[in-house]
């Protein structure tokens, strides 16, 4: 570590211009009243012009610590700036250098991207610097994948998701944002033109295994994990929404951060063909459900049925599924209703 006495010297060795600005209290200045600005490298002209441009030689500045390209994207995107020339080449010229850069130090700066409230540029900066091939290779490979048109009038893969970015506001949590990213993430690999439209069967199931991986890669925690992984799974659950029996319909809004699930699902229509019918269905047939209703007391438990005779095992899931299914179905509600059900349709083994 090499410290030195000189304000400009310590500023030369920092990464971007607009970050290269010292205060200076002790010395008063007529333009503020809390000191002179130090400016040594254009730093106010570049915040003026709304350019980000490394301090000195770029390829030097990102070889000291390639995250800073990825730094250079998110400045750029927050502040609505353009990356001057010499230093997009850099980056070009310097991305395949990104995969020295820890998972964990690379998922925070993506995660800062995604929920700063402009993520669809910042993305599409990845894309344009080759950061996004080293990065994420996972989103890469949406581009061009066409869809059906009837449903994603709005283009390819890769241009949906832009649109769910996009959508994205500033302080979003970080799993609905990464949810958005990759909720079609398994599209490239099942595409398949059938006679009637294009297809992506399985997709869900694949862009699941697809997205566990990617999450495991950037050492993101287990629930943050699970939670992201989850909102693949159910994205497209709401399409049978209106067909669901109440008990299904229950179980599903009580998935945990189901308010991560629902914005999604609104994203996602916003990014394609424009319809929010089925949005509007599913919370309003939310708020007509009772308080309690989604989640009830369960009528009998394992004790209850060890206590009637039957005998433990597998079949204990299988009744107490029937029971509360009946339960939120509405059709009983009393713990004598429940064994009966039970007895009526399970023999006592």
């Amino acid at each position: 570590m090499r410290y030195t006495d000189s304000p400009q010297h310590d500023v030369e060795r920092r990464d971007f211009t607009i970050n290269g600005l010292l205060l200076d209290p002790l010395s008063p200045h007529p333009d503020t009243p809390f000191g002179e600005v130090l400016d040594y490298v254009g730093g106010r002209r570049d915040l003026e012009r709304g350019v980000v441009r490394t301090i000195g030689e770029p390829v030097l500045r990102f070889s000291e610590d390639k995250l800073r390209m990825l730094r250079a994207v998110r400045f750029a995107a927050r502040f609505g700036f353009e990356i001057e020339s010499p230093t997009m080449e850099a980056m070009r010229a310097l991305s395949a250098q990104l995969r020295q850069v820890s998972q964990e130090r690379i998922r925070d700066e993506l995660t800062r991207m995604l929920t700063e409230g402009r993520a669809r540029r910042a993305f599409e900066l990845l894309d344009e610097s080759g950061l996004l091939a080293q990065a994420l290779p996972e989103i890469t490979r949406m581009k061009g994948v066409e869809q059906p048109p009837q449903f994603h009038p709005e283009g390819d893969v890769f241009v949906h998701t832009l649109l769910l970015l996009q959508g994205l506001p500033a302080g979003c949590s970080p799993t609905l944002a990464w949810g958005a990213l990759l909720h079609d993430v398994g599209k490239p690999a099942t595409f398949r033109r059938a006679p009637d439209r294009i297809r992506f069967d399985g997709h869900v199931e694949i862009g699941m295994r697809i997205a566990d991986e990617l999450l495991t890669r950037l050492r993101f925690s287990n629930r943050e994990r699970e939670q992201i992984v989850a909102l693949i799974e159910h994205h497209m659950r709401f399409i049978e929404a209106r067909r669901m029996k109440d008990s299904t319909f229950k179980k599903f809004v009580r998935l945990p951060e189901f308010d991560e699930h629902l914005e999604l699902h609104r994203l996602d229509c916003l990014g394609s063909h424009g319809s929010l019918d089925l949005y509007h269905f599913t919370r309003e047939r939310l708020q007509a459900i009772p308080a309690g209703a989604v989640r009830p007391r369960p009528l009998i438990n394992g004790h209850d049925l060890i206590a009637a005779g039957y005998q433990p095992g597998p079949c204990f899931a299988e009744i107490l599924t029937a029971v509360e299914d009946a339960q939120l179905e509405g059709t009983i509600s009393t713990r004598e209703e429940a064994m009966g059900l039970a007895e009526s349709n399970f023999r006592r083994r």
